[in-house]
């Protein structure tokens, strides 16, 4: 088994597993919710896989079994992240039945090797409880900053 880049031939499945993991993460969607997404999504993709969007997938049968994203950005360049180039991993994924064979630290140890070949100062993410001993595991470490975690939201 091995990891990949999708490509623009797998927008739909990929839409399909954002739904399945923000559903799982989440719980139910509005029905209005998923038609956004649904909707927006596969633009998104279009526009943007491949380029500042990278999407790893493992295949079972032909369908796309686990899924991760790496969003890159370019920032001004700072101590913190010295190329300006850094990194966000989202939407780590995998099909419930296909659960327990490896296939989230395949896709993560593929995107960190990419990470480091992009030369990306860092790679962030969020992690649940049920996926922190695996990043632990393949190098990520609890963040500490003098910084807070702040949104807004209109």
């Amino acid at each position: 088994m091995k990891a990949e880049q999708a490509t623009k031939h797998d927008i739909d499945e990929l839409v399909e597993l954002r739904i399945a993991y923000l559903t799982e993460d989440d719980g139910p969607l509005d029905a209005d919710v998923v038609e956004r997404i649904e909707h927006g999504l596969p633009d998104y993709y279009r526009r943007h896989l491949g380029r500042d969007i990278f999407a790893y997938v493992i295949r079972e049968d032909g369908r796309i079994a686990s899924c991760a994203l790496l969003l890159v950005v370019e920032k001004p360049m700072s101590p913190a992240f010295i190329t300006g180039r850094t990194g966000t991993v989202l939407n780590v994924y995998t099909r419930p039945e296909s659960r327990r064979k490896g296939y989230a630290r395949w896709l993560m140890e593929s995107l960190l090797s990419d990470a480091r070949e992009m030369d990306l100062s860092v790679v962030e993410l969020k992690a649940t409880e049920d996926g922190y001993p695996l990043y632990l595991s393949v190098g990520f470490r609890d963040d500490e900053s003098k910084y807070h975690l702040m949104k807004w939201r209109p």
